[in-house]
């Protein structure tokens, strides 16, 4: 089992930043994929950024340029910076784990970002 325990979000005004983390946690295959989802209000989750242990990345298209993630392999940390942060980034942020060779899925509690003046 794989536990994933997120911190970082918050109330931030327009144009400012935050580093959201999330630290995986018991048996976490070595090949893996971290990442973040997001639900802005009203809409489905969708993908944020995502990096794999070969340290390959995902970014959408809307967070190019301002979010950029990263990880503590040696730790199963991943890191996503948040920059130049606009209204619409505003949602629940998610933190995934996702195993490459075999399956399996696990999802972090969830994490407030709001983007505010």
């Amino acid at each position: 089992q794989v536990q994933l325990v997120e911190s970082g979000g918050g109330l931030v005004q327009p144009g400012g930043s935050l580093r959201l983390s999330c630290a995986a946690s018991g048996s976490i295959p070595s090949s893996n994929i971290m990442g973040y989802y997001r639900r802005r209000p009203g809409e489905e989750r969708e993908l944020v950024a995502m990096m794999s242990t070969g340290g390959i990345t995902n970014y959408r298209d809307s967070v190019k340029g301002r979010f950029s993630i990263s990880r503590d392999g040696g730790k199963n940390t991943v890191y996503l910076q948040m920059s130049s942060l606009k209204s619409e980034d505003t949602a629940v942020y998610y933190c995934k784990l996702r195993t490459i060779f075999t399956p399996g899925e696990y999802w972090g509690q969830g994490t407030q970002v709001t983007v505010s003046s």
